[in-house]
């Protein structure tokens, strides 16, 4: 049987299920990672787990996205984070040493293994042929337990990449051009893998770039095959006996097929306030830009910054803009610094900033208000920036500095004469010294907890009677962002779902949490996508912590509806997407759990309007056990409770 390169990974890795497409399948995973944004959830998930040591081949745990220290919170979590990792077995990487997706990139990532991240970017792994798929803690918490990972056998796309790209195009013009066609739902449930010829003339890190923000496609993850450049891209890092040559078959059947001339590609930006928002530049040129920002985990390869640098060489920052760069690792800054790139930037007025994801998760580095923020990130949803007046366009590296030029949108084929060509060293720079390994002496560890470090609150099991008050009713694609902000304001509250859940829907309705806890709960109302974005699985669990019982929607994206699962939130969708129209916020509901047929179809009853409306719950009976139970720890605790009896 012929075989895409998903399927050989997936394959290898499969404990249970076939590779069917739409069927439940387990797989094994071999790595995870979290960082300080989700790892103190996850290691506190861990921690209820029982176990003593993690049982994985790796785990990493990273400090990239709090770096703010405003107060103890922040560096609290850091340390709590250090001691767990010693504690359990988890390698630990120091504040400074970058970025999440870098780093594992540079130093971990394996062609054809398996990695888990508490990140929806975690598929930037993808960039060197490794099966990377973002998750909830919940799930990477039991990955590192030695619990399989379950998913849906996605189906797989064929990108099939010709040409090269030419002059002032780059990477992030491929995948905003994906996003174009297909929108930030249109990879729910399928795998872009990519292929064709055109794939050999693009870096590793290139690779990355697209494979990264696929994710905001909605799909499970984004692959390319490990070629000779693979194997360069080891080599440089001092891990070519990590290399493994990895290509679909010839003759191996994709379920669709996308075709790009790299050759035909122009300069692209995505609008506020959507990724998927994506016209050519030239229809954008002109408008006022106050702020770039380059970096984040899309954009801050060497590659990125060696093109910025030379751009802007001899140049200075327009009067009107303020620009900032955070690296991608600490590799990178240093070998930046060693290429003299970083004097070019720093002459020309660039502000470098932490090697960490900062301004792209609003913490740091906002624009001012109603101010044009230019930035090399993946999402510019709203209020993402830090504010809400905020208005960010996503770009390539290259466009990003004609607006640092010009001070204004502008296409960079119209304001630089030489393009910047990148070569891959044979060599880089590699310093591990910013790694702490697990203790060889985990029973002596005290683990340190900080005030702000809440143990996870107890979850109750779902009634099988359901009455509530539609408490919000929001629209398509509301992000992760919408229902659980990220900021400098929130981030610090990640480890205490009390403080945390004061916020949800804040960004969309500043006295949502106030009235789920005097009304008791009940029920959120919402369109198509519902949950897109990050992983963060605090969008379930400080719902849950409110007294949400179920979230009706047209549809949900893929992580947030696992989300949903793991903390005992019903989800359920309208048979018929026209009756979310005849709902409004404020109607009562009722609904009986035990009334759904074999299907899993039921009856939504909306009590104010007196009218029935048909509902799908789109679950597994296993799921459906899990949310009854109230979450997978509950789940979890029940079923050993009762092997033991």
């Amino acid at each position: 049987m012929a075989l895409t390169i998903t399927e050989k990974i997936i394959k290898h890795h499969l404990i249970n299920g076939t590779l069917d497409r739409g069927r439940p399948i387990t797989i094994k995973i071999d790595q995870t990672l979290v960082h300080d944004a989700t790892g103190t959830m996850a290691m506190l998930e861990l921690e209820a787990t029982g176990i003593k040591r993690v049982k994985t081949d790796l785990s990493v745990a990273y400090i990239d996205h709090n770096m703010i220290q405003e107060d103890f919170k922040n560096p609290d979590d850091h340390r709590f984070l250090q001691d767990m990792a010693a504690k359990y077995g988890v390698m630990f990487s120091r504040p400074g040493n970058g970025i999440c997706h870098h780093v594992h990139l540079e130093r971990f990532a394996v062609p054809g293994k398996t990695l888990l991240g508490s990140d929806s970017h975690t598929p930037t792994a993808g960039g060197i042929g490794m099966l990377a798929i973002g998750a909830g803690g919940l799930d990477v918490a039991l990955a590192m337990a030695g619990e399989p990972f379950t998913l849906i056998m996605p189906k797989i796309v064929k990108v099939n990449l010709i040409g090269k790209l030419p002059s002032f195009v780059s990477a992030k013009d491929v995948i905003l051009e994906v996003l174009r066609r297909v929108s930030v739902k249109g990879g729910v449930g399928k795998v872009f893998e990519y292929c064709g010829p055109g794939v050999k003339s693009l870096s590793v890190s290139e690779r990355a770039t697209i494979t990264n923000m696929g994710a905001e496609t909605g799909a499970t993850t984004s692959i390319f095959e490990s070629d000779e450049v693979t194997r360069q891209w080891l080599r440089a890092q001092g891990r070519e006996r990590e290399w493994v040559s990895l290509h679909p078959d010839i003759d191996a059947v994709y379920d669709e097929e996308i075709n790009i001339d790299l050759s035909l590609l122009e300069p692209l930006v995505a609008r506020p306030f959507l990724p998927d928002n994506v016209v050519p530049v030239k229809e954008v040129t002109g408008i006022r830009v106050d702020q770039v920002m380059f970096g984040s985990c899309t954009n801050s390869s060497l590659r990125d910054i060696l093109t910025i640098a030379h751009m802007l060489k001899g140049k200075r920052i327009h009067p009107n803009v303020d620009a900032g760069l955070s690296p991608g690792s600490r590799q990178i800054l240093l070998q930046a610094g060693a290429e003299g790139a970083l004097e070019d930037l720093i002459t020309a007025g660039v502000r470098i900033l932490e090697a960490s994801c900062g301004a792209c998760v609003g913490m740091g580095f906002a624009p001012p208000s109603e101010g044009v923020s230019v930035r090399t990130i993946n999402r510019n949803f709203y209020g993402r920036c830090g504010h809400t007046s905020g208005k960010v366009y996503l770009a390539s590296p290259e466009v990003a500095a004609a607006a640092c030029i010009t001070g204004e949108i502008a296409d960079p084929r119209d304001v630089f004469v030489e393009p910047f060509y990148f070569e891959m060293p044979s060599g880089l720079i590699v310093d591990e010294g910013m790694f702490i390994a697990p203790s060889p002496e985990p029973e002596k560890i005290v683990v340190r907890r900080g005030p702000n470090i809440k143990p996870l609150p107890e979850m109750g099991p779902l009634p099988d009677k359901l009455e509530g008050k539609a408490l919000i009713k929001v629209g398509d694609d509301i992000t992760t962002d919408h229902i659980m902000p990220a900021g400098a304001k929130f981030l610090p509250l990640r480890s205490n779902i009390p403080a945390i859940s004061d916020h949800v829907f804040e960004v969309l309705d500043p006295t949502f949490a106030k009235r789920a806890k005097e009304l008791n709960g009940g029920f959120i109302v919402a369109g198509a996508n519902y949950g897109q974005g990050s992983s963060r699985e605090h969008a379930a669990l400080a719902p849950k912590y409110l007294g949400i019982k179920a979230v009706v929607a047209k549809s949900f994206a893929r992580i947030h509806l696992a989300n949903l699962v793991n903390f005992g939130i019903l989800p359920l969708i309208f048979a018929d997407v026209k009756d979310y129209e005849k709902i409004d916020q404020g109607d009562d509901f009722f609904f009986d759990v035990t009334q759904l047929d074999a299907e899993f179809r039921g009856t939504l009853h909306d009590l104010t309007k007196n009218i029935e409306i048909e509902v799908v719950c789109p679950l597994s009976a296993d799921d459906l056990k899990v949310v009854k139970a109230g979450g997978r720890l509950n789940w979890i605790k029940l079923n050993a409770s009762n092997d033991r009896r």
